[in-house]
């Protein structure tokens, strides 16, 4: 009778360390997968940074040289500007197909590529 309680004393000891053991590999590889997105993002984010710095001096330029061939160069600005208007119109309309799906593919991408590694790695 006395071996059975240690047996028991023993199984459920390990069940408690495997259940912690389980536990920290989950918050482990929680973690893991929330800082391969953040990073995905913020390189995504850097570099539209830049760009946006790019494509805002190159619009500077062209609407100075459209207003120099206009002898007027409000008119050079107002012509970028409308060009940006409609371009605005049309990336809201299709806001879903240009931004919001790619966006919820990367995230989903990056869990499912970790998910996929670690369970690789557990094979």
């Amino acid at each position: 009778m006395e071996n059975l309680a240690t047996d028991i004393e023993l199984l459920y000891k390990k069940a408690e360390q495997y259940s912690k053991t389980s536990f920290e590999l989950l918050q482990l590889n929680t973690i893991d997968k929330i800082s391969d997105v953040i990073s995905s993002l913020s390189v995504v984010i850097s570099i539209s940074i830049i760009v946006a710095m790019f494509t805002l001096f190159i619009n500077i330029g062209i609407s100075l040289y459209i207003g120099k061939l206009l002898n007027d160069y409000a008119m050079g600005f107002f012509i970028i500007s409308g060009f940006y208007f409609v371009l605005g119109i049309i990336v809201f309309i299709f806001r879903k197909t240009l931004i919001k799906i790619p966006i919820d593919n990367l995230i989903v991408s990056k869990f499912l590529k970790s998910s996929s590694n670690s369970e690789k790695s557990s094979n």
